[in-house]
């Protein structure tokens, strides 16, 4: 039988399949040529493969959670504005900048880039960008070497200048 169904007669392998399994002894030639593989080693032979390459990805993608962007309400644009105007003042040239050094957490808004998405072009996710701040002007924020648009941006936090003050609740006490 050659699984479930019997063997020809004129099967070109039947004395091969007759001999049955080969036995060789632990310490005969062919066994110090090809030892037997261990069984974490033979287990790799048989692992799965991803036959559509990609899918996984595009499950996971499906998993992400977005949110609509969130609408600032006045006081938060004023607090947003005030605390832009402060970084402002403090990195207006480079030279201030590199002097001033300040460091800020950013709450930003990104757009789902996931063409394949139902969340594109509409919905994103709110992370949280810590950098130095190297540049303001009307339209971004450079913090390092990353450009954050103005209209991303939901708050700005935890700003501390080189010398370890706070920047936005002691900016106006002391005048910079």
């Amino acid at each position: 039988m050659i699984g479930a169904m019997p063997m020809p007669k004129d099967f070109a392998y039947r004395d091969v399949l007759l001999r049955g399994e080969p036995r060789h002894h632990p310490c005969d030639d062919f066994r110090k040529k090809h030892p037997s593989m261990a069984p974490g080693k033979r287990a790799k032979i048989f692992s799965p493969f991803a036959a559509l390459k990609g899918f996984e990805d595009g499950i996971e993608a499906k998993r992400v959670e977005y949110e609509p962007r969130r609408e600032l309400t006045e006081g938060e644009i004023e607090e947003l504005d005030r605390r832009l105007n402060i970084l402002w003042q403090l990195t207006r040239n480079s030279v201030l900048a590199r002097k001033n050094r300040i460091t800020v957490s950013v709450r930003v808004f990104i757009p789902c880039s996931d063409r394949n998405s139902d969340a594109y072009g509409s919905l994103g996710q709110y992370h949280t960008v810590t950098g130095r701040v190297t540049q303001v002007n009307n339209c971004f924020l450079r913090l390092d070497e990353r450009k954050i648009f103005l209209k991303d941006i939901l708050s700005i936090e935890s700003g501390e200048r080189m010398d370890g003050r706070a920047l936005f609740e002691a900016f106006w006490v002391d005048g910079a």
